[in-house]
Order: C-alpha cells, then structure tokens, then sequence
C-alpha cells in the first residue's frame, strides 16, 4: 500500500504552489502531498483514490473557491474519507465561517493565511493532526473489494472463484456494510450493477463473469501452443499431481479448470492425515503449493475454461473447450472428480446461494457469526466443515441420517467434533422443508425414528452430500458405470461392449480409460477411494502410463 497522503486544494494557484512546497518539505518521507485548483478534478480524484484502497489523512482546503465553498468540499469529502482530519484554509475575514464549521464539518483545525513561518504556525497544528489521525488509524485492505448483497447467489459465486483461486479479497455488503453503502453511494451505483468488483488499481466491474474477472486478475485464459504431449482436465489433487509430474519429467502439460484448482480439497479449512504434515494444513494451502510447484516446471494453467468433447484425429485428441477453440494433445488425463450430489427438498434449490451452500464453508463462514448454522453430510468434508464454522458461528449442528459419524468419517475428526462445545450430532435426522423470506430462515427436520417433524431456526445450510461425478461431458463411448464414475483398466472387461470398443492389440493399462491414449485419475474414477492422498498416487502414476502410451505412438 502507499504512503497516506495529505491532499490540499485552492483555486489559487500561487497559494497552492506555497502550502504544496511546505508541506513537502516536511512530510514527504511518510506522506504523499497531493495538490489540485479545481473542486470537480478533486471528486474525481478521490473517487479513483477511495476505489484503490488509498488513504488520505488530512484534507487541507481553501474557503473562498469559485466553484463550491471550502466547508461544502470537506463535506463531500468525508462521506468518502470519514477518518482524515480536516483544515480549513482562511483569511482573516473567514474566521467566523471556520469557527461555525467546526461544529458544520467536525473541523479539526483552521489556518489562517498567510502562514509564515511554517515551523510556528503550520508544521506544529499538522503535526498534532497527524499524530491523533495514526493514533486511530487502521490501514484498510488493499486489493480487490466485492460489493454486493449477503444473500445474492451472484455475489457468493464471485467470492467462491476468487477464494479458489488463492486471490485475496474484501466483502462488503451493500445493505449492511458502512463501507459498502459508501462505495455503492459515491460510485452511484444501482441494485442492478451488484455484485461490483473493484481491482486494486482502481477499475471497476459490474456485475462480471468468471471469464471477465479472470482477464482483468491474471488467470490464463489462452493457451500458448496448439499441441501438447498431454492435457489434465480438472485441477483438483489428481490433477495437480499429474502435472507436476507431467512437466518436471519433460512433456509439455497443460492443466484445464473450469471453476477453480483443488477441488473439493480446495475448499477443506484442515486436512490432518496428509502424509508430511503432521499439524495438518488447508485444502487452499495444498493448492497453492502444488500449484507453484507445477507452474514452476513449466506447466501452462488455463482456467477458468471447460472442456465440452473430446475428438479424435487419428492418433491424436483434439479438446473442444467452452468456448468453442480447439486444443490438440497426444494423450489427456481426465481429473475432473466429483460435484456434490443435488439434495432435491422442498425449498433448497429456492434458497442455493441465499443462505444454502453446496461445499464453500470457507467462503460463507465469516457471515455466520453469533448464528446458527447446519452441515449436512457425514463425510469428512462435513466434518472439517463443521470444525471451521464452529469458529464463527454460536451453534453448529450437523445433520446426519446415520446413528452416528463412525461409519461414515475419520475418527480423528469424530473426536474433534466431541470435544467441540458448539457442535451438535443430530443422528437420524433428515430435512423436510427449507424456508424463508427473501433468504433461508429456518428448516423443517424429521426424526427418521419416531416421525417427529419441528422446525429450527437456521442461518445457514452446507451442503456435503454424496458424490455425482462431472463426466456427462464425456463422449467417444468411454465405458462409465452404473453412476457415471469413468471405468479404466481390466474392470473394464466385464462390459460386453468393451471388445467392439477398444481396437488396441495390447490390454489397457490400469488407468487407461477404453479409448487408448485417455487416461482417468482420482475420484472421477470408479473405484477410486476418495481420499486426498489416493487421487495425488493416481494422479502422478497416470503419468508413469502416459509414457507409456507415448512410447507407442
């Protein structure tokens, strides 16, 4: 962040030019002197300056200006920087004007003209201010600001890209936040333009898509080459693993996500049975770290982008992504794991993204503060989230249809969740009915064995259920089970089909899907285990297959 600034104005310029030198003179090793004649030129300046995140500690303005008195400027502008100290510049014959601001504007200070010599009558009074503005002051968060509305499924799928994508933001809501109310009012902004994303250079964007917000922060939305020795589709750990691996023994990789890396991982606020990491470690931090590992090997990262078909050309893959450009790859490793199964009650689909969440704990957390808010799910990833909102929220209850978590999770976090005082069980539970107004107020639950229905006031519902498999996009007659999962290797003889489908003379390796060349990894997988550390030993030894494949063609 730069240095706070001490901004003046005055219509004279002589006069301008005088307090400018002065004030630079002495401050300009921890201040920067920020200078303008014209009323119009300084809204503008500090509407640009409050979008960027930049402080300003003291206004300094003259009361004779043609186009708008001196207290009338210092009005404006503190609607935008509430906390600066404020001068009023006068004449003599202005000190009743001065004296009746004080009590108009809250002013701190008037200096009267002229000023000679500073080290008396200016640089003391300056010095007082600057003393009591550090005294309270609080730098503010310098990077990308969201503004929009709590309960606004636009606006929680802004937050949910930027924090899996690892880009450091700000929320503020519009209706209820001091700042968000001062942005949306000074940049006149209307219901229409939310959610508004300012970046930290100062540009603002309404209402963006994902492409249009990854342009504008840096993700890779192009790749920069037709062909590549191998394409990962989906960044979660199989993925990230196959391409570090992939780049660091020489192939030219590149890695496709259509939202965000690390996958459901991504999202877990600890996971605690990583081999090598014995105090445990975010699913942000596993994916930052496997990210820059990769990139550093050479790895191309294009996100967010989605694949649509796979096509062949003879022995090559030709990826047709969302946008309808082609990608042409020797041989793809599909990582691309799996999305939470939709819960089909009364109500949820309704309130998704009002106050109902498929995974995004970690996103959504900090809003539930002195509530209550509901997990529902019996797996691991229910239970770190459980773990991480008990942080925020006054009661936490995970809703379960099972007895109990023993079957169902690790019973390292079965503990933790025991010896957590605001986290609830609620065994054969099951929900009925979510309602609500404009946003998710309370559920209807059922007791699955005595029937018993009654309904709880509920803040928030996470949702972490079961397990749908992202392959309806997968073609080329690709074998896939019962529910989707893709099959690989020798389970794949069982399939009358399987015959008339592969023409290799070979038997398909282990992850080697039944087109040759295409290779399945992690929990997209049928029979994968659903673990972190099993999709990352998938995904690196997919690699060890794609050379081998390689090697024939």
């Amino acid at each position: 962040m730069g240095l706070p600034i001490i901004f003046s104005i005055d219509d004279d310029a002589q006069v301008l030019r005088a307090i400018s030198r002065d004030l630079k003179s002495h401050y300009r090793q921890d201040y920067r002197i920020l200078s303008t004649t014209s009323v119009s030129e300084a809204m503008e300046s500090l509407l640009d300056l409050q979008n960027k995140g930049e402080e300003i500690a003291v206004f300094i303005s003259d009361q004779r200006m043609p186009e708008m008195q001196g207290v009338d400027f210092l009005e404006k502008a503190m609607v935008m920087f509430p906390f600066a100290k404020r001068v009023l510049l006068t004449a003599y014959s202005d000190t009743d004007a001065a004296i009746k601001a004080i009590n108009d504007v809250q002013l701190d200070y008037y200096l009267m003209k002229p000023w000679d010599p500073p080290e008396e009558k200016l640089y003391p009074a300056i010095d007082e201010l600057l003393h009591d503005w550090q005294g309270s002051y609080r730098p503010e968060f310098r990077g990308i600001k969201v503004i929009g509305y709590q309960f606004s499924p636009k606006s929680h799928d802004i937050k949910d890209f930027l924090a899996g994508n690892l880009i450091p933001y700000a929320w503020h809501d519009a209706a209820s936040s001091e700042q968000g109310k001062q942005i949306t009012k000074t940049n006149n902004l209307c219901p229409i333009d939310f959610p508004v994303v300012i970046l930290e250079d100062g540009t603002l964007l309404k209402t963006p898509t994902r492409i249009d917000l990854a342009s504008h922060i840096g993700l890779n939305a192009k790749t920069k080459q037709q062909i590549y020795d191998v394409i990962i589709i989906g960044a979660g750990p199989a993925g990230l693993a196959a391409s570090v691996y992939g780049a660091s023994e020489g192939l030219s990789t590149l890695l496709i996500e259509r939202k965000a890396p690390g996958g459901q991982a991504g999202t877990s606020s600890r996971i605690e049975n990583y081999l090598g990491f014995p105090s445990g470690l975010s699913g942000a931090d596993l994916t930052r770290r496997a990210i820059t590992q990769a990139t550093r090997f050479g790895t191309e990262f294009l996100s967010p982008q989605s694949v649509k078909e796979i096509r062949l050309k003879g022995k090559y893959k030709t990826l047709i992504l969302g946008d309808g450009s082609e990608i042409n790859a020797k041989a793809v490793v599909i990582t691309t794991g799996v999305d939470y199964r939709k819960l089909e009650t009364k109500g949820i689909e309704e309130f998704t993204g009002k106050g109902i969440y498929y995974g995004a704990a970690s996103t959504e957390a900090s809003s539930c503060g002195n509530k209550d808010a509901y997990v529902l799910g019996g797996g691991n990833s229910a239970g770190q989230a459980a773990m991480y909102l008990a942080k925020f929220a006054r009661n936490v209850y995970v809703l379960i249809r099972k007895q109990d978590l023993t079957s169902s999770m690790s019973s390292y976090l079965i503990d933790q969740i025991r010896g957590t005082e605001n986290i609830t069980v609620l065994g054969c539970t099951e929900i009925l009915e979510a309602m609500g107004d404009e946003h998710l107020e309370s559920l209807r639950l059922v007791d699955l064995n005595t029937s018993e229905e009654r309904v709880v006031p509920a803040d928030a519902l996470f949702i972490f259920i079961g397990a749908k498999p992202f392959t309806d996009w997968v073609g080329l007659e690709i074998i896939k089970n019962s529910k989707g999962f893709i099959e690989t290797g020798r389970e794949m003889k069982s399939y009358k089909d399987f015959k008339q489908i592969w023409k290799a003379e070979r038997d398909p390796y282990l992850l080697e899907t039944s087109s040759p060349g295409i290779f399945a990894a992690g929990d997209v997988r049928a029979g994968a285990m659903n673990r972190v550390t099993s999709a990352v030993g998938e995904g690196s030894m997919a690699i060890s297959f794609v050379h081998q494949y390689l090697s024939e063609v």
